[in-house]
């Protein structure tokens, strides 16, 4: 599964430059990845955050308090936003259970400092990166803090985590009433659950996790009516609704924004 955070807000910009790594595998029930970042010298251009399935910790490195940004059904454009060098780690609704014992219903749809979830942790995490000399020593500050911090279990439900799970992959068919039944429970007792846990009904999930595929393969190139289908919309008209209804912006304004960025190195 590939989650975009975000996207300059400005067309034809300064690319953010990336450096991007799956997390290993004992974690990635828990956390999907962590991401470099380092913007242009002397930018500090508006952020459209894009419709996402997971809370993200972002922790910059250039002072600015470490927050947590959590899931959200359509964009969001903030005003400046103080991202210029820095790490983002992405975690699933397990995954911020465990880390803060906090569900990701708390966090869906704001931002709130990294502080209020894990107590003098977060500084010391975000001393800790400061410290790192290289990308590959951050992320391996990561990886032995989060083993180290994550309560698995705590706070989360096993079937919603299932189901959450599924609905990342590429749909092939699946709705919510067949994903129930596979589970062995009703759609009411899904939606329930959903709401409970992570915040988001099931539905809205699907939708997201079509939409993020969609923003992967709009990196790529434009999306044709086969390609959207491959994304699991029913026709191009399909994807035009929906992509207005989650950005206020058509496919093609979409794509003007979505830029491959630069590899970061060191």
């Amino acid at each position: 599964m590939k989650a975009i955070h975000s996207l300059t807000a400005v067309p034809n910009s300064e690319p953010l430059r990336t450096v991007i790594r799956p997390s290993p595998p004992h974690l990635r029930p828990y956390v999907l990845g962590w991401a470099g970042y380092r913007a242009a010298i002397g930018h500090s251009l508006p952020s459209r955050m894009l419709p996402l399935n997971v809370a993200t910790v972002i922790i910059d490195l250039t002072g600015t308090s470490p927050i947590v940004t959590g899931p959200r059904s359509v964009a969001a454009l903030p005003a400046l936003v103080p991202w210029h060098y820095g790490v983002a780690v992405g975690l699933t609704p397990a995954g911020i259970a465990a880390l803060t014992g906090t569900p990701m219903r708390e966090v869906a749809g704001v931002t709130v400092p990294l502080e209020d979830l894990l107590g003098a942790r977060a500084a010391e995490l975000a001393g800790r990166l400061a410290e790192a000399p290289s990308w590959a020593e951050r992320f391996g500050v990561l990886e032995e803090r989060l083993t180290g911090w994550l309560r698995p279990g705590t706070g989360s439900d096993g079937l919603v985590m299932r189901a959450w799970q599924r609905l990342q992959e590429p749909a092939g068919g699946l709705t919510i009433e067949s994903l129930a039944g596979e589970l062995g429970v009703s759609r009411r007792y899904l939606e329930l659950g959903f709401r409970r846990t992570v915040g988001l009904s099931p539905k809205t999930v699907a939708r997201i996790a079509r939409f993020q595929r969609t923003v992967d393969t709009l990196r790529r190139l434009p999306v044709t009516l086969a390609e959207a289908v491959a994304c699991g919309y029913a026709d191009q008209s399909h994807l035009t609704r929906e992509v207005r209804a989650m950005t206020a912006m058509t496919p093609k304004q979409l794509f003007a924004f979505v830029q491959d960025t630069d590899r970061l190195t060191g």
